[in-house]
């Protein structure tokens, strides 16, 4: 049990020494000496879990992923537990993906990276793809349930609606990231939350009767 907890963390440590890297100074600075040294590892122990660079690239973008779908499933979790709109909740959802703030700037600059070097290398292409398919399917899957709870007309197809907002969220998180920290007078962040809504709002068009109790019947009474 100790053993497997130490690897467990000792590969957690190089991806994040990985991500460090590359939020710090690019995807160029990552290699295995300056990880060793970043992850406070001997060159030996990290070559024990990552024989190349993008070993160590492809378990960095899935931590990011990971903590990507951690956040994304406790926003979820909150939103039924708070009864909200299906619409409301996807907005949270789609905000996560975008680099609002130092973390997830750091971490979009890691997937930015990731989609770069994965253009010359078809396994890490795989991953790339398969990524992209997972938000397309999250939110297809909300668009369904939206049409179930009456947010959602009956006959939009989810999946041409997955592709709009998937989008939509993947061009405001490069619109986002291009432009520089810590600069208000061209900062898009006060943008991001009204025209997700917009966007939602042509798809997620109802009512959510989801939370709301049918209507009482009256007393039959028999003749």
């Amino acid at each position: 049990m100790p053993r497997t907890a130490d690897h467990e963390q000792r590969r957690r440590q190089i991806a994040d020494a990985v991500s460090q890297l590359i939020a710090q100074h690019g995807l160029d600075a990552v290699t295995v000496a300056r990880t060793a040294a970043t992850a406070g590892m001997s060159v030996g122990l990290v070559q024990h879990y990552f024989r190349t660079k993008d070993e160590m690239l492809l378990h960095a973008f899935r931590e990011v992923s990971a903590r990507i779908r951690t956040r994304v499933e406790a926003r979820i979790k909150d939103g039924i537990e708070h009864k909200q709109p299906i619409a409301r909740v996807m907005a949270d959802v789609m905000t996560e993906y975008i680099p609002l703030d130092q973390a997830r700037r750091a971490e979009y600059r890691v997937t930015r990276a990731f989609a770069g070097r994965a253009l010359d290398s078809p396994a890490l292409a795989a991953i790339d793809t398969q990524t992209a398919r997972d938000l397309r399917k999250e939110i297809a899957r909300a668009v369904h349930n939206g049409k179930e709870c009456g947010e959602v007309d009956k006959n939009v197809d989810p999946l041409p609606a997955a592709i709009r907002l998937a989008a939509i969220t993947e061009g405001l998180a490069l619109q986002v990231y291009r432009e520089p920290e810590n600069t208000p007078e061209t900062t898009l962040t006060p943008f991001v939350s009204p025209l997700l809504q917009a966007e939602l709002a042509t798809v997620f068009t109802g009512p959510c009767h989801q939370y709301t109790k049918p209507p009482a019947q009256p007393p039959q009474h028999t003749p």
